[in-house]
């Protein structure tokens, strides 16, 4: 579709009590000013809303969903078919949690729509409902890192990527899944692509700063989290583990500590904590160069002889196998963010983040 169909589309973005507002608003907001914002701000051509974005809910009235914010749905879903664009944006949903048996009525609604010809788009957490419908079934899908072990239990029919930004599900297009929580706003520059132009999910990334996550979900993910198990021993190990990942000899030293065979320690650990004893040290490894990287100025060299490694391009390879991202481009995308609470330096000096030594060694 080009720039000069100038055909209205029709957008329906479900809401129940559990979604969050933000996610709701954020895309309501976004994709309104599709053909409007741009054109107001610059002169560049005549403003002309180019989608017909309503909310619907399974009931009719005001509700409020995630975090009390008011809800007022334009029309319910027994009132008439579904338009040709659906959205499912993020739930408030604990990743212990299930969806399951939650809203019938709008799963039929959901399928029905699909099979009439509307596309349909879940950002984050709304994959869930997605799932829930049956129409991810068979297919790849993502949703936020947080809930691969809820895919896992309550969908293991559908193949859980946490790593992209956005996945396809159907050979057509027609189900597209978004990753983590600010999803959204890929979700909503790929609907303005495809509904409208590139051109114009361009100018709405410019005028609301909205940045393409090409980098996926890795970088975010943390590598290790607490798995409840009940192996007292390997919890043991785990503990030891997190004071001498960077040891030399770590796997031979965490055998020693456990008292058990080497083979021994090794099955009993995958089965605890769901990963290899190997993975599990290369991931602590890594975090812990993450953080260094987050919150130092040190060179990688360092950084990797500090986590453990000597061979530095193998650190860089494992690195961003497991991040997505290499230790300069990690150090860009976070640093940043961490430097937001460093004192401001004083006045009149000179500011570390565009001439200090930790800048030149990026």
């Amino acid at each position: 579709m080009n720039d000069s169909d100038r055909k209205l589309v029709a957008v329906d973005i479900v809401a129940v009590p559990e979604t969050a507002g933000s996610a709701l608003y954020g895309m309501v907001d976004v994709l309104s000013a599709a053909g409007e914002l741009w054109q107001t701000l610059t002169h560049e051509s005549p403003a002309e809303r180019r989608l017909g974005v309503q909310i619907v809910a399974p009931a009719p009235g005001m509700f409020r969903c995630g975090h009390g914010v008011p809800v007022v749905p334009e029309k319910t879903i027994l009132q008439g078919p579904a338009a040709p664009v659906v959205i499912l944006p993020e739930l408030w949903l604990g990743p212990e949690e299930s969806f399951h048996g939650r809203y019938p009525e709008l799963m039929t609604w959901l399928k029905a729509a699909y099979a009439a010809g509307s596309e349909i788009y879940s950002a984050c957490s709304g994959a869930i409902m997605l799932a829930e419908s049956g129409l991810l079934d068979g297919c790849a899908a993502t949703s936020h890192w947080g809930y691969r072990a809820l895919f896992e239990r309550e969908y293991p029919q559908i193949d859980f990527r946490p790593e992209p930004n956005l996945v396809v599900a159907d050979a057509e297009g027609r189900i597209v899944t978004a990753g983590g929580s600010t999803s959204w706003h890929d979700l909503a520059l790929h609907i303005i692509a495809r509904h409208i132009s590139p051109g114009e999910a361009l100018r709405i990334a410019k005028v609301y700063l909205l940045k393409w996550h090409g980098e996926g979900q890795l970088p975010f993910e943390p590598l290790v989290r607490d798995t409840l198990h009940a192996d007292a021993a390997i919890r043991r190990c785990e503990g030891w583990l997190a004071d001498h990942f960077a040891d030399e000899a770590v796997i031979a030293g965490v055998t020693e500590y456990s008292g058990l065979a080497e083979r021994t320690l090794k099955r009993r650990f995958k089965r605890a904590t769901g990963v290899t004893l190997k993975d599990y040290v290369q991931n602590l490894r890594v975090e812990e160069a993450k953080q260094l990287l987050e919150s130092t100025g040190e060179p990688v060299d360092e950084i990797c002889a500090r986590v453990g490694y000597e061979d530095e391009s193998f650190f860089r390879r494992l690195f961003k196998r497991r991040t997505g991202l290499t230790p300069a481009r990690y150090r860009r995308l976070f640093r940043p963010v961490a430097r937001l609470a460093e004192p401001a330096p004083a006045e009149g000096a000179q500011s570390r983040v565009s001439s200090g030594a930790g800048a030149r060694r990026l």
